[in-house]
């Protein structure tokens, strides 16, 4: 397998984090505009484009590490690891449970409903801004360079097992 194709998980998760983080100031810039100047065309057109996003691309996101990077490392034996891993697994609940509630008023705000109560929608973005981007630290502070690691070391003894002469 080309290195390349070795790295390409870990590469998409990466850009999607720093998607989901441009998303993420786009979405506070997106609640203070509201706040300051109400529901206009800029904020309608920012509105469906980050709910769009998150409704689709944020949520299949979390789903591939929960398929492809959180099995092996729950599997470590690594108490802190998995602890770790666990915490993560939590935070998508939350961050799921809040994205539940933001999804609707961005879908209003941009379909140029002005239900949504302006102090209610920053203080509903700050938090799920804070949630992400926390969990986004954690993630590539300790559970994407370990899962790597462990990629690297199944890469290589893969490798090694092709090169050894059957026995």
């Amino acid at each position: 397998m080309p290195a390349a194709a070795e790295a390409a998980p870990f590469q998409a998760l990466d850009e999607c984090h720093r998607q989901i983080m441009a998303h993420l100031e786009a979405l506070t810039a997106l609640a203070r505009h509201i706040e300051a100047k109400g529901v206009d065309e800029a904020a309608q057109q920012q509105a469906g484009a980050i709910e769009a996003f998150y409704s689709s691309t944020g949520q299949e996101h979390h789903a591939q590490e929960e398929r492809t990077v959180f099995p092996a490392l729950l599997a470590s034996g690594d108490a802190a690891l998995v602890s770790t891993v666990r915490t993560l697994q939590q935070d998508h609940g939350w961050i799921e449970e809040n994205w539940i509630e933001l999804a609707p008023q961005l879908s209003a705000i941009a379909s140029g409903n002005n239900w949504p109560d302006p102090a209610e929608f920053l203080h509903g973005v700050q938090v799920f801004v804070e949630l992400c981007t926390n969990h986004i630290a954690l993630e590539e502070s300790v559970v994407y360079p370990e899962s790597r690691a462990r990629w690297a070391l199944a890469v290589e003894a893969r490798k090694l097992r092709e090169k050894a002469p059957p026995v």
